[in-house]
Protein backbone atom coordinates (compact mmCIF):
# COMPACT_ATOMS: atom_id res chain seq x y z
CA UNK A 1 0.00 0.00 0.00
CA UNK A 2 1.27 3.44 -0.76
CA UNK A 3 2.07 5.66 2.14
CA UNK A 4 0.50 9.06 2.65
CA UNK A 5 3.12 11.52 3.87
CA UNK A 6 2.62 12.73 7.42
CA UNK A 7 1.53 16.35 7.58
CA UNK A 8 2.70 18.06 10.74
CA UNK A 9 0.25 20.70 11.90
CA UNK A 10 0.34 23.12 14.76
CA UNK A 11 -2.55 21.27 16.40
CA UNK A 12 -0.76 17.91 16.30
CA UNK A 13 2.36 19.43 17.77
CA UNK A 14 0.46 21.17 20.52
CA UNK A 15 -1.26 17.90 21.41
CA UNK A 16 2.11 16.16 21.70
CA UNK A 17 3.47 19.00 23.79
CA UNK A 18 0.36 18.99 25.94
CA UNK A 19 0.62 15.26 26.61
CA UNK A 20 4.32 15.48 27.41
CA UNK A 21 3.69 18.40 29.74
CA UNK A 22 0.87 16.59 31.49
CA UNK A 23 3.00 13.51 32.05
CA UNK A 24 5.92 15.52 33.36
CA UNK A 25 3.82 17.69 35.61
CA UNK A 26 1.52 15.09 37.07
CA UNK A 27 3.87 12.13 37.28
CA UNK A 28 3.41 8.76 35.67
CA UNK A 29 -0.01 8.06 37.16
CA UNK A 30 -2.01 10.77 35.38
CA UNK A 31 -2.01 9.31 31.87
CA UNK A 32 -1.72 5.63 32.61
CA UNK A 33 -3.46 5.12 35.91
CA UNK A 34 -1.67 3.92 39.02
CA UNK A 35 1.27 1.68 38.34
CA UNK A 36 1.11 -1.79 39.89
CA UNK A 37 2.58 -1.75 43.36
CA UNK A 38 5.21 -4.31 42.40
CA UNK A 39 6.36 -2.40 39.32
CA UNK A 40 9.10 -0.59 41.20
CA UNK A 41 10.97 -1.95 44.18
CA UNK A 42 12.61 0.13 46.86
CA UNK A 43 16.13 -1.20 46.36
CA UNK A 44 18.11 -1.09 43.12
CA UNK A 45 14.99 0.16 41.41
CA UNK A 46 16.76 1.23 38.25
CA UNK A 47 18.13 -2.28 37.81
CA UNK A 48 14.99 -4.20 38.77
CA UNK A 49 12.78 -2.47 36.23
CA UNK A 50 15.17 -1.88 33.33
CA UNK A 51 18.64 -2.96 32.33
CA UNK A 52 21.04 -0.93 30.24
CA UNK A 53 22.90 -1.78 27.07
CA UNK A 54 25.48 -0.02 24.89
CA UNK A 55 24.71 0.07 21.19
CA UNK A 56 28.17 0.40 19.69
CA UNK A 57 27.15 3.11 17.22
CA UNK A 58 27.46 5.41 20.22
CA UNK A 59 31.25 5.10 19.97
CA UNK A 60 31.55 4.29 16.28
CA UNK A 61 33.74 7.29 15.59
CA UNK A 62 36.40 5.99 17.98
CA UNK A 63 36.81 2.95 15.68
CA UNK A 64 37.27 0.36 18.43
CA UNK A 65 37.50 -3.33 17.49
CA UNK A 66 34.77 -5.60 18.81
CA UNK A 67 36.72 -6.92 21.78
CA UNK A 68 37.52 -3.36 22.91
CA UNK A 69 33.87 -2.43 22.54
CA UNK A 70 32.93 -5.33 24.78
CA UNK A 71 35.48 -4.37 27.41
CA UNK A 72 34.33 -0.75 27.22
CA UNK A 73 30.70 -1.71 27.85
CA UNK A 74 31.63 -3.89 30.80
CA UNK A 75 34.01 -1.38 32.38
CA UNK A 76 31.44 1.40 31.96
CA UNK A 77 28.86 -0.57 33.92
CA UNK A 78 26.40 -1.69 31.24
CA UNK A 79 24.44 -4.93 31.50
CA UNK A 80 24.70 -5.68 27.80
CA UNK A 81 26.15 -4.74 24.44
CA UNK A 82 24.41 -4.36 21.07
CA UNK A 83 27.06 -4.81 18.37
CA UNK A 84 26.86 -4.14 14.65
CA UNK A 85 27.22 -6.99 12.19
CA UNK A 86 30.05 -5.18 10.39
CA UNK A 87 32.19 -5.24 13.53
CA UNK A 88 31.48 -8.93 14.07
CA UNK A 89 32.54 -9.62 10.48
CA UNK A 90 35.75 -7.60 10.94
CA UNK A 91 36.54 -9.62 14.04
CA UNK A 92 36.15 -12.88 12.16
CA UNK A 93 38.10 -11.61 9.16
CA UNK A 94 41.03 -10.67 11.40
CA UNK A 95 41.18 -14.21 12.73
CA UNK A 96 39.23 -13.67 15.92
CA UNK A 97 37.16 -16.50 17.37
CA UNK A 98 33.52 -15.55 17.63
CA UNK A 99 32.92 -18.21 20.26
CA UNK A 100 35.75 -16.70 22.29
CA UNK A 101 34.09 -13.30 21.91
CA UNK A 102 30.91 -14.79 23.32
CA UNK A 103 32.84 -16.34 26.18
CA UNK A 104 34.44 -12.97 26.91
CA UNK A 105 31.01 -11.36 27.16
CA UNK A 106 29.87 -14.14 29.47
CA UNK A 107 32.95 -13.76 31.68
CA UNK A 108 32.35 -10.01 31.93
CA UNK A 109 28.66 -10.48 32.72
CA UNK A 110 27.44 -8.88 29.50
CA UNK A 111 24.32 -9.97 27.65
CA UNK A 112 23.96 -9.60 23.89
CA UNK A 113 20.22 -8.93 23.66
CA UNK A 114 20.34 -7.64 20.09
CA UNK A 115 22.62 -6.88 17.15
CA UNK A 116 22.29 -4.52 14.20
CA UNK A 117 22.00 -5.98 10.70
CA UNK A 118 20.79 -4.71 7.34
CA UNK A 119 19.36 -7.58 5.32
CA UNK A 120 16.80 -6.77 2.58
CA UNK A 121 14.11 -9.13 3.89
CA UNK A 122 11.19 -6.81 3.15
CA UNK A 123 11.68 -5.70 -0.47
CA UNK A 124 9.21 -6.42 -3.26
CA UNK A 125 11.68 -7.85 -5.73
CA UNK A 126 11.78 -11.63 -5.11
CA UNK A 127 15.39 -12.02 -6.27
CA UNK A 128 16.64 -9.26 -3.98
CA UNK A 129 14.50 -10.61 -1.17
CA UNK A 130 15.94 -14.10 -1.55
CA UNK A 131 19.44 -12.66 -1.37
CA UNK A 132 18.35 -10.63 1.63
CA UNK A 133 17.15 -13.74 3.43
CA UNK A 134 20.47 -15.44 2.76
CA UNK A 135 22.26 -12.42 4.16
CA UNK A 136 19.93 -12.50 7.18
CA UNK A 137 20.79 -16.15 7.69
CA UNK A 138 24.53 -15.39 7.66
CA UNK A 139 24.12 -12.44 10.01
CA UNK A 140 21.99 -14.45 12.42
CA UNK A 141 24.61 -17.17 12.47
CA UNK A 142 27.25 -14.61 13.42
CA UNK A 143 25.02 -13.34 16.22
CA UNK A 144 24.42 -16.86 17.47
CA UNK A 145 28.12 -17.65 17.54
CA UNK A 146 28.85 -14.74 19.88
CA UNK A 147 25.95 -15.70 22.13
CA UNK A 148 23.37 -13.19 20.87
CA UNK A 149 19.65 -13.85 20.78
CA UNK A 150 18.09 -11.17 18.53
CA UNK A 151 18.83 -9.02 15.51
CA UNK A 152 17.32 -5.83 14.14
CA UNK A 153 15.06 -6.12 11.08
CA UNK A 154 14.75 -2.60 9.64
CA UNK A 155 13.02 -1.89 6.29
CA UNK A 156 16.29 -1.84 4.34
CA UNK A 157 15.65 -1.48 0.61
CA UNK A 158 12.16 -0.03 1.10
CA UNK A 159 13.07 3.37 2.49
CA UNK A 160 13.22 5.63 -0.56
CA UNK A 161 10.48 8.13 -1.34
CA UNK A 162 7.74 6.64 -3.48
CA UNK A 163 8.58 3.01 -2.67
CA UNK A 164 5.21 1.24 -2.46
CA UNK A 165 5.01 -1.55 0.09
CA UNK A 166 1.96 -3.62 0.97
CA UNK A 167 2.16 -4.00 4.74
CA UNK A 168 0.29 -7.31 4.72
CA UNK A 169 2.80 -8.66 2.23
CA UNK A 170 5.52 -7.29 4.50
CA UNK A 171 3.97 -9.21 7.37
CA UNK A 172 4.17 -12.44 5.38
CA UNK A 173 7.82 -11.69 4.60
CA UNK A 174 8.50 -11.05 8.26
CA UNK A 175 7.02 -14.45 9.11
CA UNK A 176 9.47 -16.04 6.66
CA UNK A 177 12.34 -14.13 8.25
CA UNK A 178 11.28 -15.30 11.69
CA UNK A 179 11.27 -18.90 10.50
CA UNK A 180 14.83 -18.49 9.26
CA UNK A 181 15.67 -17.18 12.70
CA UNK A 182 14.02 -20.15 14.40
CA UNK A 183 16.29 -22.51 12.50
CA UNK A 184 19.31 -20.65 13.83
CA UNK A 185 18.11 -19.54 17.25
CA UNK A 186 18.03 -15.77 16.69
CA UNK A 187 14.86 -13.65 16.64
CA UNK A 188 14.42 -10.81 14.14
CA UNK A 189 12.85 -7.63 15.57
CA UNK A 190 10.85 -5.32 13.30
CA UNK A 191 12.56 -1.97 13.61
CA UNK A 192 10.87 1.41 13.25
CA UNK A 193 12.82 3.80 11.02
CA UNK A 194 11.36 7.29 11.22
CA UNK A 195 13.02 8.62 8.06
CA UNK A 196 11.86 5.70 5.89
CA UNK A 197 9.00 5.69 3.40
CA UNK A 198 7.88 2.43 5.02
CA UNK A 199 7.78 1.33 8.68
CA UNK A 200 8.37 4.91 9.75
CA UNK A 201 5.34 4.77 12.03
CA UNK A 202 5.05 2.68 15.16
CA UNK A 203 1.65 1.45 14.01
CA UNK A 204 3.05 0.18 10.71
CA UNK A 205 5.65 -1.91 12.51
CA UNK A 206 3.00 -3.21 14.91
CA UNK A 207 0.79 -4.22 11.98
CA UNK A 208 3.63 -6.15 10.35
CA UNK A 209 4.40 -7.92 13.62
CA UNK A 210 0.81 -8.82 14.44
CA UNK A 211 -0.21 -9.87 10.95
CA UNK A 212 2.84 -12.10 10.60
CA UNK A 213 0.94 -14.48 12.87
CA UNK A 214 4.24 -15.71 14.24
CA UNK A 215 4.80 -16.38 17.97
CA UNK A 216 8.30 -14.86 17.84
CA UNK A 217 7.15 -11.52 16.38
CA UNK A 218 8.41 -8.46 18.25
CA UNK A 219 9.46 -4.85 17.78
CA UNK A 220 12.62 -2.80 18.12
CA UNK A 221 11.40 0.74 18.91
CA UNK A 222 13.56 3.83 19.21
CA UNK A 223 12.82 7.14 20.97
CA UNK A 224 14.21 9.24 18.10
CA UNK A 225 12.64 7.17 15.32
CA UNK A 226 9.17 7.18 16.88
CA UNK A 227 9.28 10.98 17.04
CA UNK A 228 10.92 11.38 13.63
CA UNK A 229 8.25 9.23 11.98
CA UNK A 230 5.42 11.22 13.53
CA UNK A 231 3.96 8.61 15.87
CA UNK A 232 2.81 9.42 19.38
CA UNK A 233 4.48 7.70 22.30
CA UNK A 234 1.02 6.89 23.66
CA UNK A 235 1.07 3.92 21.27
CA UNK A 236 3.65 2.24 23.50
CA UNK A 237 0.96 1.79 26.12
CA UNK A 238 -0.71 -0.80 23.87
CA UNK A 239 2.36 -3.06 23.69
CA UNK A 240 2.67 -5.88 26.19
CA UNK A 241 5.85 -7.33 27.66
CA UNK A 242 6.23 -9.86 24.85
CA UNK A 243 6.32 -7.14 22.19
CA UNK A 244 9.56 -5.38 23.15
CA UNK A 245 12.81 -6.98 24.32
CA UNK A 246 15.20 -4.18 23.40
CA UNK A 247 14.41 -0.45 23.21
CA UNK A 248 16.77 2.15 21.74
CA UNK A 249 17.33 5.13 24.00
CA UNK A 250 18.34 8.58 22.81
CA UNK A 251 16.93 12.09 22.88
CA UNK A 252 16.48 14.96 20.46
CA UNK A 253 16.61 18.77 20.76
CA UNK A 254 13.68 21.14 20.36
CA UNK A 255 15.38 22.57 17.27
CA UNK A 256 15.66 21.88 14.40
CA UNK A 257 12.12 20.89 13.49
CA UNK A 258 11.22 17.22 13.36
CA UNK A 259 11.38 17.14 9.55
CA UNK A 260 14.95 18.42 9.67
CA UNK A 261 16.25 16.12 12.39
CA UNK A 262 18.86 13.55 11.41
CA UNK A 263 20.70 10.77 13.23
CA UNK A 264 23.47 13.25 14.00
CA UNK A 265 21.07 15.26 16.18
CA UNK A 266 20.61 12.39 18.63
CA UNK A 267 21.78 13.36 22.10
CA UNK A 268 22.03 11.79 25.54
CA UNK A 269 18.72 10.84 27.18
CA UNK A 270 17.47 13.73 29.28
CA UNK A 271 19.41 16.37 27.38
CA UNK A 272 16.56 16.97 24.93
CA UNK A 273 12.77 17.27 24.91
CA UNK A 274 11.59 13.65 24.73
CA UNK A 275 8.72 12.98 27.23
CA UNK A 276 10.48 10.43 29.41
CA UNK A 277 7.68 10.01 31.96
CA UNK A 278 5.33 9.01 29.18
CA UNK A 279 7.80 6.66 27.46
CA UNK A 280 9.14 4.81 30.50
CA UNK A 281 5.81 4.68 32.32
CA UNK A 282 4.23 2.99 29.31
CA UNK A 283 6.92 0.30 29.36
CA UNK A 284 6.70 -0.17 33.11
CA UNK A 285 2.91 -0.40 33.23
CA UNK A 286 3.04 -3.17 30.66
CA UNK A 287 5.76 -4.97 32.63
CA UNK A 288 8.30 -4.53 29.85
CA UNK A 289 11.57 -5.61 31.46
CA UNK A 290 13.35 -4.79 28.23
CA UNK A 291 16.97 -3.85 27.74
CA UNK A 292 17.34 -0.10 27.24
CA UNK A 293 20.06 0.27 24.62
CA UNK A 294 21.81 3.62 24.18
CA UNK A 295 22.05 4.25 20.43
CA UNK A 296 23.60 7.54 19.34
CA UNK A 297 25.25 8.79 16.14
CA UNK A 298 26.43 12.14 17.37
CA UNK A 299 29.70 13.23 15.68
CA UNK A 300 30.50 15.51 18.62
CA UNK A 301 30.51 12.50 20.94
CA UNK A 302 32.72 10.59 18.52
CA UNK A 303 35.43 13.20 19.07
CA UNK A 304 35.56 12.40 22.80
CA UNK A 305 37.21 9.61 24.74
CA UNK A 306 35.11 6.48 24.29
CA UNK A 307 35.05 5.70 28.02
CA UNK A 308 33.83 9.20 28.79
CA UNK A 309 31.01 8.87 26.26
CA UNK A 310 30.00 5.40 27.44
CA UNK A 311 29.97 6.30 31.12
CA UNK A 312 28.19 9.60 30.54
CA UNK A 313 25.60 7.83 28.43
CA UNK A 314 24.90 5.24 31.09
CA UNK A 315 24.61 7.90 33.78
CA UNK A 316 22.15 9.83 31.60
CA UNK A 317 20.07 6.69 30.99
CA UNK A 318 19.97 5.86 34.68
CA UNK A 319 19.09 9.44 35.50
CA UNK A 320 15.96 9.59 33.35
CA UNK A 321 14.81 6.24 34.73
CA UNK A 322 15.38 7.39 38.30
CA UNK A 323 13.54 10.63 37.60
CA UNK A 324 10.47 8.71 36.45
CA UNK A 325 10.70 6.51 39.53
CA UNK A 326 10.87 9.57 41.78
CA UNK A 327 7.79 11.00 40.11
CA UNK A 328 6.02 7.72 40.79
CA UNK A 329 7.05 7.74 44.44
CA UNK A 330 5.85 11.33 44.81
CA UNK A 331 2.37 10.42 43.61
CA UNK A 332 2.01 7.01 45.26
Amino acid sequence: MSKTPTVVTSSSLSRREMMASAAAGAGVTTMYGSLPSDTFGTEQVDKSVFRFCLNTSTVRGQALPLLKQIELAAQSGYDGIEPWIGDIEKCRASGGSLRDIGKRCEDLGLEIPSAIGFAEWIVNDPVRRAKGLERARREMELVRQIGGTRIAAPPVGAISKGYTLDLLAAADRYAVLLEVGRQIGVVAQVEVWGFSENLSRLGEAVLVAIESGHPDACLLPDVYHIYKGGSDYAGLNLLGHQAIHCFHLNDYPANPRREELTDAHRIYPGDGVAPWNQILAALAVNHNRCMLSLELFNPDYWKLDAMTVARTGLQKCQSVVERVLNDFRATS
